[in-house]
């Protein structure tokens, strides 16, 4: 058979020409692996292998849907923000000694730098012929290498999360009741409360707990507010009788208020 008879192109850009200078593509057929058109046949393959990951993502999405937290509050000094998942590895990397504080730049720019670096330049490092793992040690080094530390610090970072009182910032965790601010005890609540018990009375996590669904009274809520409970230390309003007694009416029109929604919520649901 004559040499170059039958040839066809390859989805292979590791294979340098450098034997012809024409238009005539080179007969790759000496090389390892099956030969096959890049247009349409490899193209088309990664194509289906691109839509089949591309769908079950979104599948994947759909079930279960990334959890949103609440809107970020000033005044709740608690909360330590979290990033998503896939930078989770990033975030655990600037806890270590060299990659923060002042060796911010080093967690920041040059490891990340260093290590994206290293899989741009893979396949210019390692140019040989082989498809076979174990026989292109510098890609596939670097690419296990990768992969294992991004797993690793992930785990690392998540390991460390208490994700039940994470659950608290959820924007599910928010109580659906509507929040009266032109009620005077709204004011008197936001100079006392507001820091520790949220401006919705959702809580802080660390700080207060919900005043939403609580089983006082007026006077129990008065006599809390001045004495304290639990860990909630006493001596902590600021403010005249007739203050207290707005704040009072105002946390318990309000659970009023969420409790009426739940009955009807409910009721709905029959």
């Amino acid at each position: 058979m004559q040499r170059g008879k039958g040839m066809k192109f390859v989805g292979d850009s590791r294979v340098p020409d450098k034997e012809s200078r024409n238009k005539i593509p080179k007969d790759y057929s000496e090389y390892p692996g099956r030969t096959e058109a890049f247009w349409p046949n490899f193209l088309l393959k990664e194509w289906l292998v691109g839509a089949v990951f591309l769908i079950g993502f979104l599948c994947l999405v759909a079930a279960a849907p990334s959890p949103l937290e609440q809107q970020a509050d000033p005044n709740n000094s608690s909360y330590i923000p979290l990033p998503d998942w896939y930078f989770l590895f990033l975030y655990e990397l600037l806890k270590y000694e060299y990659a923060a504080a002042e060796y911010v730049v080093i967690g920041t720019v040059i490891i990340p730098g260093l290590g994206f670096g290293a899989l741009l330049l893979a396949p210019f490092l390692d140019v040989g012929p082989d498809r076979k793992p174990s026989k292109r040690p510098i890609a596939t080094g670097l690419m296990i290498l990768g992969v294992a530390a991004t797993i690793w610090l992930t785990y690392k970072s998540a390991a460390h999360v208490n994700w039940d009182e994470r659950a608290d910032y959820s924007v599910e965790a928010v109580p659906d009741v509507e929040i009266d601010e032109e009620h005077p005890g709204y004011e008197v609540f936001a100079n006392n409360c507001l820091s520790c018990h949220g401006d919705s009375l959702q809580g802080n996590p660390g700080l207060g707990p919900s005043l939403v669904g609580i089983p006082y009274n007026e006077d129990q809520i008065k006599d809390i507010a001045q004495n304290g409970i639990g860990e909630m230390p006493s001596d902590q309003f600021d403010g005249t009788d007739e203050e207290l007694n707005q704040l009072a009416e105002f946390i318990v029109s309000t659970n009023e208020q969420a409790a009426g929604e739940g009955e009807d919520s409910e009721e709905d649901s029959h």
